[in-house]
């Protein structure tokens, strides 16, 4: 789970910073792979391929807003849904973490993607872990 504290001013002009949540689970990202046709490796080796950036920054943004979720107190759930996913991407934070990931040199985008995947070995075989390191948005 990545803890990414976000400085943001909001829509009445007040600046806040918080604390957002980002985690994949292993089962999230098998269905992912499972949902791209030959899967998220040979995906992100076709958008590094064409450089094709808007296919790059739509992958990007889904997976920015598939990982991001609400962490209940208990650690024993961290919620998501698609009202979780649209709340935070109309929010002044998505704008500026988006902003941030896109616009540095690629390595706050991989440490992101790191960050947000389990720590288990199994999930290494999966594509996205292979393409982190190659996938930079510019």
């Amino acid at each position: 789970m990545l803890i990414q504290p976000i400085t943001y001013t909001d829509y009445n002009g007040e600046t806040h910073t918080e604390n957002f949540y980002f985690n994949l689970t292993r089962s999230e990202l098998i269905e992912m792979d499972a949902m791209l046709p030959g899967g998220m490796e040979n995906t992100f080796n076709l958008i590094k391929d064409k450089n094709d950036v808007p296919a790059l920054m739509q992958a990007f943004k889904t997976i920015l807003l598939k990982s991001y979720g609400i962490k209940h107190a208990d650690g024993k759930r961290f919620e998501k849904s698609e009202e979780i996913y649209r709340a935070f991407e109309q929010s002044p934070a998505y704008d500026e973490f988006f902003m941030s990931l896109v616009q540095d040199d690629g390595t706050m985008s991989s440490a992101f993607i790191k960050g947000i995947l389990p720590k288990e070995k199994k999930v290494e075989t999966t594509g996205i872990v292979k393409a982190a390191p190659s996938v930079e948005v510019v």
